[in-house]
């Protein structure tokens, strides 16, 4: 059998689940996963390769209207995705009614890659509900080939993977068989980190906070890591910090733990919180922390 390689690009509105999607077809955890919206801000790839096959997965952030230059720059990452898929899996969910851009939904209908269109977390509804949503997305997007998935349960989850493999084209991969992503450690580090934030403060907080790793020492036995969390307001840098350091100290602690779990290794994590009241709007600052190349 022919080798088959191609970028299979995940797009949709925020907290569909297209990063629990994304690690269940990679098998590993590269995305972060919270309940707020914008949690992916990045275009993440996981790398999944077998003997005759490379298949390049991306998690995009999820479509919106940028109010802000950090947000154009998430957008960029899906429109770059739309143009360079040879597979794209849009996914949506069983209930949602927020109508994604029609901008994005006239490119995915037009686009020149096989579409899956993935109706997501089909756990929670019932038949009647699904055959309608299914019905409503063949009319929709006439040309995509519509699955019912659950990304949660991994339901129709293999089906999705054999699809993907059929409609690859023929040529060789584009990566060493071995690698799993094309992301620096660091970076897996500060999206750890900025998950606690995301899972552990309200309000704006998650949204004005960047999280920058400034030194990552791996020893024999232990990996040290300093890092520092970005915020745009002094008020919300005590928010981070909390009465005597606890609420700093706890973000710490989650992430030190699921850091470990990450690298199987012992991490000494040092956290430290920093005001810099433009970094969403200033081009130098986005190309510090990887939005614009």
């Amino acid at each position: 059998m022919a080798h088959k390689a191609g970028f299979v690009n995940i797009i949709g509105s925020p907290n569909v689940g297209k990063s629990t999607l994304m690690n269940v077809l990679v098998g590993e955890r590269l995305s972060i996963i919270t309940s707020k919206a914008q949690t992916t801000r990045h275009r993440i790839m996981g790398i999944v390769s077998g003997e005759d096959f490379q298949i390049v997965y991306s998690d995009t952030p999820g479509v919106l209207k940028p109010n802000y230059k950090l947000q154009e720059s998430m957008m960029e990452f899906v429109h770059t995705a739309l143009t360079d898929a040879d597979v794209i899996l849009f996914v949506t969910d069983i209930y949602e009614d927020i109508k994604i851009e029609e901008k994005i939904l006239n490119k995915i209908k037009n686009a020149k890659a096989s579409v899956l269109l993935l109706i997501n977390k089909i756990d929670l509804a019932d038949q009647e509900k699904l055959e309608a949503k299914v019905q409503y997305w063949k009319e929709e997007v006439p040309a995509a080939e519509v699955i019912p998935v659950s990304a949660l349960e991994k339901f129709n989850v293999n089906y999705v993977f054999d699809r993907i493999v059929a409609l690859l084209p023929e040529g060789p991969g584009f990566y060493d068989k071995e690698q799993l992503t094309d992301k620096p450690e660091k970076f897996f580090v500060s999206e750890i980190i900025r998950e606690k934030i995301l899972m552990n403060y309200k309000k704006e907080i998650p949204y004005s906070v960047e999280v920058i790793v400034e030194a990552f020492k791996e020893e024999e036995k232990i990996i040290k890591i300093r890092a520092e969390i970005i915020v745009v307001r002094d008020s919300q840098k005590g928010i981070i910090i909390g009465h005597q350091g606890k609420a700093l100290k706890k973000v710490g602690t989650e992430a030190r733990k699921d850091i470990e779990a990450f690298f199987q290794k012992q991490v000494f994590l040092e956290l430290f919180v920093k005001v810099n009241k433009d970094w969403r709007d200033s081009d130098t600052q986005l190309k510090r922390f990887g939005y614009i190349s």
